[in-house]
């Protein structure tokens, strides 16, 4: 049973989402190293917030949080590749702020600033509604049916701009 097919049937795991997030988590790990041919982990995790308020300040934080792993990674894998450990290049970053992060990386040439907002704020995945044209098979007519598809957004919006991007998503 895929995990599509899971959370259709609540039965099967009688509604736990610890089992959910277990199986998301598998499946996704599992079809990427397919996909990628080498060995890929997800972790998962299903949010209940009760307000559209708390989802809008949730969202803000990952994208934030995002945010804050992006600066730290370029610096440490810049580090990594001029041949600091491990040890020494997570050392190196300790303390320092975001603007010296910002000029650790400038020094090498890399603007944090001008990288593609995806690499920076991470990637939106949300439904999305569109018109498709069809045929009605009994009178063979046109007619315009409303579907739904996952929308790949890799141009967030920033700060207040984001939590209106979330609210409209929620209308």
């Amino acid at each position: 049973m895929c995990a599509a097919q899971l959370v259709y049937d609540c039965a099967t795991v009688n509604r736990k989402l610890r089992k959910y997030n277990s199986v998301l988590a598998a499946e996704a790990s599992a079809k990427f190293s397919l996909l990628l041919g080498e060995l890929a982990c997800f972790d998962c995790r299903i949010s209940q917030l009760p307000t559209t308020d708390l989802v809008c300040d949730y969202f803000r934080w990952r994208q934030e949080d995002a945010h804050r792993n992006a600066l730290n990674s370029h610096c440490y894998w810049l580090l990594r590749r001029k041949g600091q450990s491990p040890r020494a290049a997570t050392a190196a970053l300790l303390g320092l702020s975001v603007a010296d992060k910002n000029e650790l990386l400038f020094k090498q040439g890399i603007n944090f600033n001008e990288l593609a907002n995806w690499q920076k704020r991470g990637v939106g995945l949300y439904w999305e509604n569109y018109e498709k044209q069809a045929m009605n098979p009994k009178s063979g007519t046109p007619v315009t049916t409303t579907r739904k598809r996952i929308k790949c957004e890799l141009d967030l919006p920033m700060k207040d701009e984001y939590s209106q991007f979330l609210l409209d998503l929620t209308i």
